[in-house]
Parts: structure tokens; sequence; C-alpha cells
């Protein structure tokens, strides 16, 4: 056999190994835990419906609040989760804003049209302020919302 003919064998050599290494990793279903059999399943052989064994959990809701004059609309807020929630908020102002939530260290900007969007996973229990740094500056109650963090 020639010396190509050699180097052509070691190359295909290599190319049939690298393939039956790669096919025989295991995937990432292997790594799920295995599907409970439902009794239902079991004993009729049916699948359980696919729309509510697929959906995607539902949304996490919004709490929405407006900040006008410097001042929250309708008083300050108060939003109580679970630990382990995702919390969303979205605050709209009137006028330039930066708005800070305490504890979590999460700072955000708000303009006229562009609302702050905060969106976070509520890992640390106990009750945390959510404040505005412009009404602080200026002297005002810098309180905007308090976030009350329960156990799960």
């Amino acid at each position: 056999m020639s010396r190509n003919g050699r180097i052509g064998l070691v190359v295909a050599a290599l190319v049939v190994a690298i393939v039956a290494f790669v096919v025989a990793q295991p995937g990432d279903d292997e790594d799920s835990p295995p599907t409970p059999t439902t009794q239902t399943e079991a004993e009729t052989g049916t699948q359980p419906d696919t729309e509510t064994a697929s959906a995607p959990p539902p949304e996490p809701e919004v709490t929405r609040i407006r900040l006008q004059g410097g001042e929250v609309a309708g008083g300050v807020k108060e939003i109580e989760v679970a630990k382990g929630d995702t919390v969303r908020i979205v605050i709209s102002s009137d006028a330039p804003d930066e708005l800070h939530l305490h504890g979590y260290d999460i700072e955000r900007e708000a303009a006229p049209g562009q609302p702050a969007r905060f969106r976070f996973k509520a890992n640390a229990e106990g009750e945390f302020v959510l404040e505005s740094h412009v009404a602080e500056d200026a002297g005002h109650e810098p309180i905007v919302a308090r976030l009350l963090v329960g156990p799960s």
C-alpha cells in the first residue's frame, strides 16, 4: 500500500471514530427525569392533552405605576409576592427619573414615553422599597412602592 493510501486509511478511520463518539454521547433528553405515567395513561393507553402538558407557565402579573409631577399617582403601591416569584414592574413618568429598588440593588431610568421596566426573581424575603432618586434629591417623598416578599 502506498504512503498516500495509508494516510487516507488513517484519516477515514479517524472520521469514523469521531462520528461514533458523537453518536454515542448521551443527549439532553437522557438528563431529564422520566415523565411519570398516570393511571389513565396506563389503563387506557391514551396520551395527556398536549395543549395542557406543553403550555408555558403564565406570565407574571405586571404592576403598573405612574409618576406625575414627581409623585406617585394614586399613592405608594404595595406589591406582595412569594419568594421565587417573578416580579414585573413598569413605571411611567412625565419627567426623567432614576428609580432604585433597594435590597435587590436594581436601578432603572424612566422618561416620558420610556417607562422603567423591572423584571427579576424575588429570591430574598422581606420588605424592600422602590425609590425615586429625583424626588429624594428634590426633598420630596422618595418611596414609589413597597415590595413585600413572603415565604414561598
